[in-house]
């Protein structure tokens, strides 16, 4: 259905159609939901040429600030400004609350998980995930069964990508538990949406999200080993070329901390110190955006430039702390993914709040017959690929495509999961042909510490192409603002 109303400026939705998906913005009958209706007033009062003017002013506000992210093997070059769109996904409180709730029960389980196969192994034994999964799953590091990590806390920072489906029900989509990236866009989104609309905040009663760094900082504080009060924080970063460099430096100002490469760092003594003019100074907490595969070539690849030689030693004398802790992507595995509802029943003796979209996986042999009779309707996805990549949308994709994944899935069967083709829900988002209904996702992000942290708000990812079901920034995907409302309207 259409929507209907009885505006006749730019803001007309005459010809927005809600019929076939989940919007967020409008009921199916064309009403704007209730927690709407102030921002819809707010922006119909503003002309074209005013919207137009306070739209380039995000863009240019954008470029000024450099928030860029880097495509690799692009022939237009590598970065890129930040895709923004400038209507705002709200989520009222109620709903927030019910997230929360989610993903709190979902942290807590991963992170005993994590836990226990790096020491007791009791969900193996208790034959509740087949060892051969964890075992042969690609970031398992089994050099590191046994070590005790700070607080024992494995996942500090996270990011679930959540989705709705056509009835607007939460699912989550998958786990990002290594090194997940996009709240420096979160916080810049709404920096600058405040900047460009400053009378729309304090009448929408928007919760902050600035208080971010602080919390994070304060959360790498609380992991410092032998709880040093005043502990050496550091991000390592693998360097100007990797596509989240511009958060890693975001975040470091933000907080106050120094950003280092691998090899402004080194280990004496089991200990990691810092080069500095004024000699070195010893570093207790390392935030890393750096995969562990690449962080001492001592121990994992030997060939790795970006690393510490020794910083393993380090770590598993408890001299330093790592976030997120070596080990983590395990879980990141989207065969792990699967059993992440198993999790939360056997360690909390729960039901997932948040359900996890239906899966199959292709090497058990009832899966795999599903999976190859109805492929050219499924979604297959590599199970450590990120960002779109190493996925098959089967309803999009050609024969040829399809065939093609048929032999890779037959060939290496633990490498591959699928799922059916989500309605992702949908947002009005601007088009050059006016507002158009756009796919959406939303990462939020959840600091684990001396309790979880979930910053009331997120990363809501949307799909610029239209049609297109794919929201990464790689390929062909932007943001929006996410408001999270003090109260229910």
């Amino acid at each position: 259905m259409a929507v209907r109303n009885s505006s006749a400026n730019f803001m007309d939705f005459n010809n927005y159609e809600t019929e076939g998906f989940f919007d967020e913005m409008f009921e199916p009958d064309g009403r704007i939901r209730p927690h709407y209706q102030r921002l819809f007033e707010s922006i119909e009062r503003l002309n074209p040429d005013e919207f137009e003017i306070r739209r380039r002013y995000i863009d240019s506000a954008f470029l000024s600030q450099g928030v860029t992210f880097t495509v690799y093997h692009d022939s237009q070059g590598t970065e890129r400004i930040f895709p923004f769109d400038v209507l705002p996904r709200i989520i009222p409180r109620t709903e927030w609350a019910h997230l929360e709730k989610g993903l709190t029960q979902r942290i807590v389980a991963l992170n005993a998980f994590l836990h226990d196969i790096y020491h007791e192994q009791k969900i193996i034994k208790d034959g509740v995930i087949p060892a051969s999964y964890i075992l042969s799953a690609k970031q398992f590091c089994k050099e590191f069964v046994g070590t005790k990590v700070p607080r024992d806390i494995y996942v500090h920072i996270s990011g679930s990508d959540l989705i709705r489906d056509g009835e607007g029900r939460y699912l989550v989509l998958e786990d990002n538990l290594r090194c997940p990236s996009g709240v420096s866009y979160m916080l810049e989104s709404r920096q600058v949406l405040k900047r460009t609309f400053p009378r729309l905040f304090p009448t929408s009663e928007v919760e902050p999200v600035k208080q971010y760094p602080d919390e994070l900082l304060r959360m790498l504080r609380y992991i410092a080993p032998s709880a040093n009060p005043d502990p050496m924080v550091v991000i390592l970063t693998p360097g100007v070329h990797n596509s989240a460099y511009f958060e890693h430096c975001f975040l470091a100002r933000e907080m106050g901390i120094e950003i280092v490469e691998g090899r402004d760092l080194v280990v004496r003594n089991s200990h990691v110190f810092m080069r500095t003019t004024q000699g070195l100074k010893q570093v207790d907490v390392i935030y890393s955006r750096v995969s562990h595969e690449f962080l001492d070539p001592s121990v994992f690849r030997p060939d790795s430039m970006l690393g510490v030689p020794g910083l393993m030693n380090a770590y598993r004398a408890g001299n330093v702390a790592l976030a997120n802790a070596v080990g983590t992507g395990v879980a990141d595995d989207k065969v792990m993914y699967y059993f992440v509802p198993r999790m939360i029943k056997y360690y909390m003796g729960e039901e997932p709040i948040l359900p996890n979209v239906d899966t199959y996986l292709a090497s058990e042999p009832q899966d795999m017959s599903y999976i190859m009779e109805h492929l050219p309707k499924l979604v297959v996805k590599s199970a450590n690929e990120a960002g779109g990549y190493g996925m098959l949308i089967g309803p999009a994709s050609t024969k040829a495509e399809i065939e093609e994944f048929r032999q890779m899935i037959k060939a290496d069967p633990r490498n591959f999961i699928a799922q059916p083709t989500i309605s992702l829900s949908r947002h009005p988002t601007w088009t050059d042909a006016g507002f158009e209904g756009r796919h959406v996702d939303l990462r939020p992000f959840v600091l684990y510490g001396d309790g979880v942290k979930i910053i009331p708000g997120g990363l809501t990812r949307v799909a610029l192409r239209k049609g297109s079901l794919v929201v990464n920034s790689s390929q062909g995907g932007g943001s929006k603002d996410t408001w999270v409302l003090r109260n229910d309207s």
